[in-house]
């Protein structure tokens, strides 16, 4: 919208239903309010260790938690919306419908001529449909954080990115929590050796199986699950099992375009057109292989707003690949995709989080940093981690791989004494 506007006075914005983004609304902003929370609380399990007194005497109160979590981020979306009402006329509330290449219609009544059309209707939760009976006891991050106060069992279905953040925060704020996730590995890591990192720490806090989906026995006044041979009684379920565009009515078999099993057309992620056509696609409304991460639909919101008002359509460089996941340990996946990666020309260098001093200062646990380097040029190609202060190590990796380094780079860079970076230093050539 803001790229669109800088370029010219011709356009519309139509959104159906409440303004604002997923990330303030329901996802990045409110879960990392409830994460802050649940890590402050954590920080007791030191005490004793750091020879600090009164850990004991620490209680959460999920009302005011949950009460907080909701005023911040109504405070996010506020801005948000904001920026919408400054549009005035131009922001049009109701449910648009593609009915022709470049028609529009509004709730079936107002119809809009458009030269060029950017679709960035976001996403919505992927529900389990068996466990849609238990009505406002199957939770999603839509409802989670509009709570009065946290159940005392939740079992959490999957373990991508937010479902782990999720199952952390609860777990630490007190829920008795049992996630389950059918894929043999979490947070979509596919390095074996840094998932089973990570699968051994989380699983000191809460119960975790993976490779199972778990199965509705009972909806009365408990909620019953199985899996495989147990059993279990909880007081909600959390589906977190990812999210599923919003494309359903959108028309955009009308506009000439060839759709997939999920309603979607194929797009270029350098110039965010759908095909041929005068469509152009931005944020979570995409193909499930798509990372649903902020800075990457900002860049897809400004390359759509730049090629929807330009002449000639412009194919642009994207970013390295990074996604972080805020759990402690952090996950974080930055660049090429191991499995994408051919093993024959491929090494793999490792680093343990035990080698830096300050690890142990801080009393964290143990952690693993695995890097992708061209086994030719040595040039770095990726990276997965679990491990404490993996968000900043994540972006050191990010840039490295951007300016296409070498396993010597942080060899010359200025690694200070004590901090976590100075892990970096065992990528290096000995």
């Amino acid at each position: 919208m803001r790229t669109v506007r800088e370029h010219t006075s011709h356009f519309v914005v139509i959104n159906d239903g409440p303004w604002g983004t997923t990330c303030a609304r329901t996802g990045c902003q409110p879960s990392k309010l409830l994460i802050e929370a649940a890590n402050a609380f954590h920080a007791r399990s030191r005490f004793g260790e750091l020879g600090l007194k009164g850990a004991q005497q620490l209680r959460v109160d999920s009302r005011r938690v949950l009460m907080r979590v909701r005023r911040e981020r109504d405070a996010f979306v506020r801005s948000m919306v904001k920026e919408s009402a400054a549009l005035l006329s131009k922001a049009i509330s109701g449910r648009a419908e593609i009915i022709g290449p470049h028609l529009i219609s509004i709730d079936g009544k107002t119809e809009i001529a458009a030269k060029r059309i950017i679709v960035a209707t976001g996403s919505s939760p992927i529900l389990p449909e068996p466990m849609c009976v238990l009505g406002q006891r199957l939770l999603t991050t839509d409802s989670l954080f509009e709570l009065d106060r946290l159940p005392k069992r939740m079992a959490v279905l999957g373990q991508g990115p937010l479902g782990i953040e999720m199952a952390q925060a609860l777990a630490r704020l007190g829920v008795k929590v049992t996630a389950f996730e059918p894929a043999p590995k979490l947070a979509g890591l596919h390095d074996a050796k840094v998932s089973a990192v990570l699968a051994a720490s989380l699983r000191k806090e809460y119960a975790i199986h993976l490779g199972t989906k778990a199965s509705l026995v009972s909806s009365g006044a408990s909620i019953v699950l199985r899996a495989g041979r147990a059993t279990l009684t909880v007081d909600a379920v959390l589906a977190a099992l990812g999210r599923k565009p919003n494309v359903e009515g959108l028309g955009l078999e009308n506009a000439g375009l060839t759709l997939d099993a999920e309603g979607l057309p194929k797009v270029n992620r350098r110039t965010m057109q759908a095909g041929r056509s005068a469509v152009f696609f931005a944020g979570d409304v995409q193909p499930s292989s798509a990372p649903p991460v902020l800075h990457e639909a900002r860049d897809e919101g400004r390359i759509a707003g730049l090629n929807a008002v330009a002449r000639t359509v412009t194919s642009f460089r994207r970013k390295v690949p990074l996604v972080i996941v805020f759990t402690d340990p952090n996950i974080a996946a930055i660049g090429q995709r191991f499995d994408s990666l051919e093993s024959s020309k491929v090494d793999f260098i490792e680093a343990d989080v035990k080698r830096v001093s300050r690890s142990r200062i801080a009393l964290t646990g143990p952690g693993l940093l695995r890097v992708a380097v061209d086994r030719t040029t040595k040039r770095l190609l990726g990276a997965e981690l679990a491990m404490a202060s993996g968000e900043h190590l994540a972006h050191w990796l990010a840039l490295a791989i951007e300016r296409g380094s070498t396993t010597d780079v942080f060899d010359r860079a200025p690694l200070y004494h004590p901090t976590f970076e100075e892990v970096l230093a065992a990528l290096s050539p000995a």
